[in-house]
């Protein structure tokens, strides 16, 4: 039953990704913020789970649905990757490194704003 809930979860979190480049798709960035808001949130709403399960507030159903399914569907490192490598194909050297160490920094803080919220 856990496959059913990945699935489940992976496509609600692919489609929230989804929109959320939809709606910055209207503006013109050199960045991608999208991507960056996208693995931001989900590394923070991992950290939350993370927290109630360490604390045995998750069940099995609740890991497979958030954690593993929503989580690994709406964040990106395929993504991440392609759009850095795009940065630096394209010469913005700067861009693609705030996109690598911005993210690395942003999606850590993500989890621990999230277990905070939990604890």
């Amino acid at each position: 039953m856990n496959y059913v809930w990945i699935f489940v979860g992976g496509g609600l979190g692919s489609m929230s990704r989804f929109f959320i480049s939809n709606v910055l798709s209207k503006y013109n960035y050199n960045f991608p913020l999208a991507t960056l808001i996208a693995n931001f949130l989900a590394s923070m709403i991992l950290g939350f789970f993370l927290a109630q399960a360490l604390a045995g507030h998750g069940s099995d159903m609740k890991k497979a649905l958030v954690m593993t399914g929503f989580c690994g569907g709406f964040s990106t490192f395929s993504t991440f990757s392609a759009e850095s490598f795009q940065l630096l194909q394209q010469g913005h050297y700067g861009y693609a490194l705030l996109n690598i160490i911005g993210s690395i920094i942003v999606c850590l803080l993500g989890v621990f704003i999230g277990y905070k919220l939990a604890a």
